[in-house]
């Protein structure tokens, strides 16, 4: 209603504050969302009647709120407009990333692997932009989605990773986050059915919350994919993600995370680790790299190499990776692993020390220094 961020999220912000002081006295409202709606429509008008330009921005006093608009539509319509093809797309990203996942600016750095002031520059100027091209707050119309698709699941995408393992912050994981980014993408599914990339997108999600039981232990503790007990994936969810993978597949449109959510396939489809069809996950790695290089990928893909070509390969595909990689924790990581492996004990340890510099995320800190101890 306001076509202006900064003044939505004050004004937001001074209703949550008002809830906190009324409601402990007054009760919760009937309908919390509605009361809250009205409460900051009020302070976004005392806002604007103190600027100088006020009648000219006060379109929104004549529009009628009506009821509250459902929570699909209201989400819905707020991811398109921040993926707005107006907006540089790792703007696009980086401002729906900060306001419908809430992630803090040090979170989505982390998640692009730049800086903060970066991601803060970034975020800035889409709010700007989108108050300046006045760009409407809508679910755009059937010929217009496939502009704005590849950025809203991107979005999705990294709004699964953090909750999947958390950048930052106290908690190892956030499981909300990952089923409400879940819960997006199957609207997604809904609203585009014949995407096969909405289909692959949602697989992949759906097969890593299948093994969400079996991540950590009952100390909350990492436990890595081939320590995991395969007894506690959810073997009715995996099929079904399977299902979505194969019907994506029927679209006869390949794409990224149509290939993700194969290579996530693999594992879950396998009995044991060492059942694990490598060669399968290689060749999938080797398809990825062709449609979506990156060098996070080529990271999984060492992996692979290990299973399928041994240690020596795997470690000089990791260190063709080094400049690019430095800042990033798994790349330590996956170094110290291969390094151990290699008999290197010395020069692992200081690669998981390296690691450890890099991550927050308590659980895996616990795993590295489990590591070098």
């Amino acid at each position: 209603m306001l076509g202006n961020f900064d003044i939505a999220e004050e004004a937001v912000h001074d209703a949550m504050v008002s809830a906190l002081e009324r409601w402990p006295i007054d009760g919760v409202p009937a309908s919390p969302g509605a009361w809250l709606q009205t409460v900051a429509r009020r302070r976004a008008i005392d806002r604007l009647r103190r600027d100088t330009n006020y009648e000219s921005k006060l379109a929104l006093r004549q529009t009628p709120l009506g009821g509250a608009p459902s929570e699909i539509d209201d989400r819905l319509r707020l991811v398109f407009t921040c993926c707005h093809p107006a907006l540089p797309r790792d703007a696009q990203v980086a401002l729906t990333l900060r306001t419908i996942a809430g992630l803090t600016t040090p979170q989505i750095a982390r998640a692009f692997l730049t800086s903060e002031a970066t991601i803060a520059q970034r975020i800035v100027r889409a709010k700007r932009r989108i108050v300046d091209e006045a760009i409407p707050y809508r679910v755009p119309d059937a010929d217009e989605m496939p502009a704005r698709l590849s950025e809203v699941l991107a979005v999705l995408y990294l709004m699964f990773n953090e909750g999947y393992l958390s950048s930052s912050g106290a908690e190892s994981h956030r499981h909300e986050l990952t089923e409400d980014a879940a819960w997006l993408a199957a609207l997604m599914v809904r609203l585009m059915p014949g995407e096969p990339e909405c289909w692959g997108l949602l697989a992949l999600m759906r097969l890593h919350l299948a093994r969400a039981d079996a991540r950590f232990d009952a100390g909350g503790s990492l436990v890595r994919l081939q320590d995991q007990d395969r007894a506690r994936w959810d073997r009715r969810r995996i099929a079904e993600a399977v299902g979505m993978l194969e019907r994506a597949g029927a679209l006869r449109r390949p794409g990224p995370y149509q290939l993700q959510a194969a290579i996530a396939a693999c594992h879950a489809e396998a009995a044991t680790w060492e059942a694990t069809d490598w060669p399968q996950v290689l060749a999938l790695y080797d398809a990825l790299l062709a449609m979506a290089p990156s060098p996070v990928a080529s990271l999984s893909r060492a992996i692979a190499v290990l299973y399928v070509r041994g240690p020596g390969a795997a470690f000089r595909e990791l260190e063709a990776l080094a400049e690019e990689l430095d800042g990033y924790h798994l790349f330590h990581a996956t170094r110290g692993e291969l390094l151990a492996i290699l008999d290197r004990p010395d020069d692992a340890a200081a690669a998981r020390r390296r690691a450890l510099e890099l991550t927050d995320n308590p659980a895996e800190r616990e795993l590295l220094e489990g590591h070098l101890a």
